[in-house]
C-alpha cells in the first residue's frame, strides 16, 4: 500500500508577501510567535518562505533535527 502524500499547506497560515510589503511583517510575526505556530509565505499564490516561533525553532533543534538539511 502506497503512503498517502501529505500536503505542506494543509493546517498551515498563509500571508501572502504583499503583506510584509505593506508594513505588516511585525504584527505577522507577533502573532507567530505568541501562537506558537507554523505559517508559509506566498507569491503569485505558490510556498516562498515558512515562518516558525523561536519556541518551535528550539524544539527542533532540541529533537536533534538538523536544520542545515532543511
Amino acid at each position: 500500500m502506497s503512503k498517502k502524500k501529505t500536503n505542506p499547506i494543509e493546517d498551515k497560515t498563509l500571508y501572502n508577501i504583499a503583506e510584509f510589503n505593506r508594513g505588516q511583517a511585525s504584527k505577522i510575526i507577533r502573532k507567530i510567535s505568541e501562537e506558537d505556530e507554523t505559517a508559509l509565505v506566498l507569491k503569485h499564490g505558490k510556498p516562498l518562505a515558512v515562518v516558525i516561533s523561536i519556541d518551535k525553532y528550539n524544539r527542533l533543534l532540541g529533537r536533534g533535527t538538523d536544520l542545515k538539511d532543511i
